[in-house]
Order: structure tokens, then sequence, then C-alpha cells
């Protein structure tokens, strides 16, 4: 995707941020929309800044470039997912035992439908890339 093309991406999320608190700040909203509205701002503002040292310093651009075309990276990130989604399993197995024990069956049931949820996603995924290589 073009520099440019983001930058307009971050200006939308910025705009869109001070739509959002400032219809929070009238009580137009609820107050998570309005803290959605700073997240927001906040992000559009950093990723504008990131867009600008981009395009204005060239160290920063390779560094950049290097970090995200090198194989070495690339494999550490896959390996990063592959263990935040190993974790996120098991701490949701844990966690729908212990909220049945604890009688919270509705939050149990939560943990338990987002394990369900994982493992078929990662079935589907091991059967498309299993054709796909």
């Amino acid at each position: 995707m073009k520099i440019e093309k983001r930058i307009y991406i971050s200006v939308f999320w910025l705009i869109t941020g001070i739509v959002l608190l400032g219809c929070g700040i009238f009580d137009i909203v609820d107050s998570f929309w309005s803290g959605m509205g700073g997240a927001l701002i906040g992000v559009g503002a950093i990723r504008i800044v990131q867009f600008v040292k981009y395009r204005k310093n060239p160290e920063y651009r390779e560094k950049v470039e290097i970090e995200a075309n090198d194989e070495r990276n690339k494999f550490i990130a896959m390996r990063a997912w592959a263990w935040s989604g190993y974790c996120f399993v098991m701490i949701n197995s844990v966690g729908t035992i212990a909220f049945k024990i604890m009688g919270n069956d509705l939050l149990s049931q939560y943990c338990a439908y987002s394990v369900c949820l994982v493992l078929v996603l990662y079935w589907l995924a091991y059967l498309l890339l299993r054709r796909k290589y």
C-alpha cells in the first residue's frame, strides 16, 4: 500500500476520533465511544508521525523496510503468533473450568466457545494451507 494512502487512512482515524470524542463531551454518545475516540486520536496521530518520519528520514525508512522484509523477523513474528494462540487456548481452557467451578456459567461458556472458535479456525487454516503448500 502506498504511503500516501496510509497517511489518508490515518487522517481518517484521527478525524473519526475527534468526532467521537466531541460527541462524548456533548453527551451525544456514552463514555465507551468517547474513549474509543481518544484511542483513535492517539493511533492516528502516532501513525501520521511515523509516516512523515518514514518519508523524511532515509535511515529510518531502511530500518523499517529491513524489519518488514527480513526472513528472521518474519519467522519470529510467526512464532509469536503461534505462541500467543497456544497461550490463548490454554488460558481459556483453564478459564472454562475455573468459571464453571465458581458458578459463573456465562463466562465459562464464553471461554469454551472462544476455544472452540480458535480451534475451528486453526483447523480450517490448516486444511487451506495444506492444499496450498
